[in-house]
C-alpha cells in the first residue's frame, strides 16, 4: 500500500463498482475521471478505434475497446481510452493486460497518464503504451522491452507496425490526424 493511501481512506474494487460517475483507483486512492472528454479528444479516439476494429475484422481472437474497466488488482482499476485486448473471457472488465493502450492526453489528466499509468502499464506488461497529444498532432509509442518501457519515437504523420500482438495491426498517423491538420 502506498504511503499516500495509507493517510487516507482505502478503497478497492467493492466500493468503486457501486460508485456513480467515471472513476479510476490506483492504489485503493479514487481519482475522479474529468469531464467528458472534448470533441477533438472524441474523434481521435473514434479514429483510432476504427483504424484498429478495421483491421482485426478477420482476427476473432481480438477487440478493440473505449473505455473499459481494467482491474489491475483490488485496489487499483483504470479506464483506458482505447485498447487491444485479446484473449479476455470476462464480460465486465478486462483481467489481464491488454497488447495495446491509448490514452488521449488532456491537462487535467497528462500526469496521472504519463507517470502514474505508465508505470502501472510497464509494471502490468502491456505490450505498448500510446500516448496521443491532441494539441500537437504526436503521438508517442512505448514498446515493452526487458520489463521496461523504450520509446519507440514521436509518431506525427508516419505509420507504425505493432510487431508482437496477436493480430497484426498497425496505425497510420497520417489518417489519425488527418482532419486536425
Amino acid at each position: 500500500m502506498s504511503p499516500l493511501a495509507q493517510a487516507i481512506e482505502y478503497y478497492t474494487y467493492a466500493d468503486y463498482k457501486e460508485w456513480e460517475g467515471k472513476w479510476e483507483l490506483i492504489d485503493g486512492i479514487p481519482l475522479s475521471m474529468a469531464p467528458a472528454p472534448m470533441i477533438k479528444h472524441q474523434s481521435l479516439a473514434s479514429e483510432i478505434i476504427y483504424n484498429l476494429r478495421e483491421q482485426i475484422e478477420e482476427c476473432t481472437k481480438c477487440e478493440v475497446l473505449g473505455e473499459i474497466d481494467y482491474k489491475v488488482s483490488d485496489d487499483t482499476v483504470l479506464r483506458p481510452d482505447i485498447v487491444l485486448t485479446c484473449g479476455e473471457t470476462n464480460e465486465s472488465y478486462l483481467t489481464k493486460a491488454p497488447e495495446i493502450v491509448v490514452e488521449i492526453i488532456s491537462k487535467s489528466t497528462a500526469k496521472r497518464d504519463e507517470k502514474y499509468k505508465f508505470e502501472i502499464y510497464e509494471k502490468e506488461k502491456v505490450s505498448y503504451y500510446i500516448l496521443v497529444y491532441p494539441d500537437d498532432l504526436r503521438a508517442k509509442v512505448y514498446k515493452i522491452k526487458d520489463s521496461k518501457y523504450d520509446k519507440e519515437g514521436d509518431f506525427l504523420q508516419e505509420r507504425y507496425d505493432f510487431e508482437e500482438t496477436t493480430c497484426n495491426v498497425s496505425l497510420d498517423f497520417e489518417r489519425v490526424f488527418k482532419r486536425f491538420r
